[in-house]
């Protein structure tokens, strides 16, 4: 599952993508990125994602469906504008990757 990090003001934000199954659609998380042990001095990976507290879900197989956000946090969360602002850009981004896949699908299936 690829994901992608973002500091702010000495914080750690990571964004995952993966596919959720029950939803038909691609879930796009947003949470504090946690420290990782580095397995050696040269790793380019410092942190990881943590447990998620926004999830966009972008449906793929049906381009009339919304994407919508969950906020799973048992606490009060504050988000910083700007990782907001981050995190909505990737999701704006899936949401364009899976409604070009849905049209080229459509095409190939009207040859």
């Amino acid at each position: 599952m690829p994901w992608e990090l973002h500091e702010h003001l000495g914080r750690h934000y990571a964004v995952l993508f993966h596919y959720a199954l029950p939803d038909d659609a691609w879930a796009v998380e947003l949470s504090e990125a946690v420290p990782t042990a580095a397995e050696s001095p040269d790793s380019a990976v410092t942190h990881s994602p943590g447990p998620a507290f926004l999830v966009a879900l972008v449906p793929d197989e049906d381009p009339n469906l919304q994407p919508t956000v969950r906020m799973w946090s048992p606490d009060e969360r504050v988000v910083p504008y700007e990782v907001m602002r981050w995190f909505m850009r990737q999701v704006a981004d899936q949401v364009e990757r899976c409604r070009i896949a849905f049209e080229q699908e459509r095409r190939e299936a009207a040859k």
